[in-house]
């Protein structure tokens, strides 16, 4: 259990490190890119958050929330890598460019 504990850490430190640096750049497509990457980040958080729940308290209702944890998590996971794939070239261009 310590290294899904671990993971979550990490998960989380990722996110705010991504937001940083969402914050600190002024290309706006490098934004949505840095923006999609801490919504990958955020939502392996969860999904472990999730995950961590069936170990931790093994009862009927922790199961149901800790699914529901996980399924969220996942979509938020899916969706910022589909945000990703589609920003990246745009991102070289836009290094490019600049």
């Amino acid at each position: 259990m310590k290294i899904l504990v671990m993971l979550i850490i990490f998960a989380l430190v990722f996110y705010f490190y991504y937001k940083t640096k969402y914050f600190r750049t002024r290309r706006p497509i490098e934004k949505q890119w840095l923006s999609a990457k801490s919504s990958m980040a955020l939502g392996l958080f969860v999904a472990l958050f999730g995950l961590n729940t069936f170990f931790v308290h093994p009862s009927t209702i922790s199961t149901v929330i800790g699914f529901i944890l996980v399924l969220v998590g996942g979509g938020s996971t899916w969706a910022g890598f589909r945000a990703y794939k589609h920003y990246q070239p745009l991102v070289m261009q836009e290094a490019k460019q600049q």
